[in-house]
């Protein structure tokens, strides 16, 4: 699991703990925390020693320059995180390895495939500024999403239709190439998740946050299952 760069009174490498808890839990991984500092690991070594890779959500976007776009001028940008996610995840795709994105994780994924991101998203997809909400309400904001009934969330969960938490600003523009849809919003057709088996290892990423309810959501607890399965999957091979 890849960290961020995060500045309380100092610099750190942070991960939100609820990430970790339903790798554990749902998918029997043992977790190792990455941190986002491009000249302090050595990214090939790591890749050949991982079973997989989860991209976490961030407080940061992925900057434009990673693909073709314009910063915000209100973006938080963590240039070291873009730098190791897009590296470490390309060499484990190349490698055979199983990659998962949630939220900035799916973005990351993305631009890694050579799609584009846009910042320009209607209301129902991101929740209000952090100074406006409390963080125990942030996820608190629910769409629906509907998904491809070819997909494989949709043989998971088993349903054609559920309601997410949503907290970004940043969507996918362009698709990277090679990836196929997963969900849709169902209000305005935003690509939500999608997946790909370019080299032997599953790449599956969503843009809402399944570990947030996953005590309480069968849904997300089927994300995290799948991650199960497909590292199973890579211990076997």
């Amino acid at each position: 699991m890849l960290c961020c760069n995060e500045v309380a009174d100092r610099p750190i490498q942070a991960v939100a703990t609820r990430f970790v808890a339903p790798l554990v839990r749902y998918a029997g991984a043992t977790v190792l925390l990455v941190p986002a500092v491009a000249d302090a690991i050595d990214v090939r070594s790591l890749a050949g020693r991982l079973d997989g890779l989860l991209l976490t959500g961030s407080r940061s976007n992925v900057a434009g320059a990673r693909y073709g776009g314009v910063d915000a001028t209100d973006d938080a940008l963590d240039l070291d995180r873009d730098a190791v996610a897009l590296e470490l995840g390309g060499r484990m795709i190349d490698a055979g390895k199983s990659v998962f994105g949630i939220c900035r994780g799916l973005q990351e994924l993305n631009v890694l495939f050579g799609g584009t991101l846009t910042a320009t998203l209607a209301d129902g997809h991101h929740r209000p500024t952090a100074d406006e909400t409390a963080y125990e309400s942030l996820f608190d904001h629910v769409h629906d999403v509907t998904l491809n009934p070819g997909g494989l969330l949709a043989a998971a969960i088993a349903e054609p239709r559920v309601s997410v938490t949503s907290v970004h600003r940043q969507g996918i523009d362009r698709l990277g190439d090679g990836l196929s849809v997963e969900a849709l919003s169902a209000s305005d057709g935003l690509i939500e998740a999608f997946s790909a088996r370019p080299c032997g290892g599953d790449v599956l990423a969503v843009q809402w946050h399944p570990e947030w309810d996953v005590a309480d959501s069968a849904p997300s607890r089927s994300f995290f299952s799948l991650i199960g399965r497909s590292l199973g999957s890579n211990a076997n091979t």
